[in-house]
């Protein structure tokens, strides 16, 4: 009787991407079955709090939130390497004009929304939908926007002027990438049942860039839009060496993320960051 594993992830083509061979069955998984769930990264954050997934795509910054049930997979990070979320606006703006605007963020527990309170605490955040952040700035309901996922392209097509790219401004503080997302999986699960799954997911992963052309017509179906070649260079931002292991510096960059968080009163308590060997 095979074993059934819920894996959750956005509905996004880096996530598509990521997720492809293990979707299309072009891995051996054995007696697991893998059912894949996709929902918006906020409701995985959510659902996770409740620990109803086994395994699921969460924000870092959830993580810190999540660590005494989940641990985090060595693989399936979206690394921000001088890159990020970008806060836009209808006009040019400079950082002192951020402090006390009313800002559409994609989550309260999105890491997003975590580094731009380091960036500039002082500002209200108006809780609004990842895809509807661009119109909300448009159409004048608030000041500037956080954006996320294929935002981060587009905003400049829609005429929105770039106020900072949090993930060159947290290089610029810390020298690490910027950590955004993550796959954990349910410390309940066992060691062994979590080792299978992680080969699993890895490969997923690595199937994925070593059959670039497969795993984008796959994740095109998720682009929102995007151009095939809008969509590549997303896909390239957000699954590559990082996703493949975190390696050192991404250890240090997660770990890093989540003590300033702390440091700042933004997460309540220090977290115990445990990775799957």
């Amino acid at each position: 009787m095979p074993t059934t594993i819920h894996v959750a992830h956005s509905p996004d083509s880096d996530d598509a991407f990521m997720f492809y061979a293990l979707a299309e069955g072009k891995i051996d998984t054995g007696d697991l079955r893998y059912v894949h769930e996709l929902q918006d990264i906020e409701s995985l954050n959510q659902r996770a709090l409740r620990a109803e997934l086994e395994v699921t795509a969460v924000s870092i910054h959830a993580y810190a939130h999540l660590a005494d049930r989940y641990a985090l997979l060595p693989h399936g990070a979206s690394m921000g390497d001088r890159y990020g979320p970008r806060l836009v606006a209808r006009a040019p703006a400079q950082r002192a004009d951020v402090r006390g605007k009313r800002i559409a963020v994609p989550g309260p527990l999105t890491s997003a929304y975590l580094a731009l309170q380091l960036y500039e605490p002082r500002f209200t955040a108006v809780q609004t939908p990842f895809d509807q952040i661009e119109d909300a700035v448009l159409r004048g309901e608030v000041d500037m926007g956080l954006l996320i996922h294929e935002g981060q392209l587009t905003f400049g097509d829609q005429g929105l002027h770039l106020v900072v790219d949090l993930g060159e401004w947290w290089f610029g503080e810390t020298g690490l990438p910027l950590p955004l997302g993550g796959n954990v999986v349910r410390k309940d699960l066992g060691p062994e049942l979590t080792q299978r799954i992680s080969q699993h997911l890895r490969a997923s992963i690595a199937y994925g860039l070593d059959h670039r052309a497969h795993a984008l017509d796959h994740a095109m179906r998720y682009a929102r839009g995007l151009a095939r070649e809008r969509a590549d260079t997303f896909v390239g931002m957000y699954v590559n060496d990082w996703t493949l292991d975190y390696g050192e510096r991404g250890r240090k960059a997660v770990r890093e993320f989540i003590h300033r968080g702390v440091q700042a009163g933004l997460i309540q308590k220090p977290v115990e960051v445990e990775f799957v060997d």
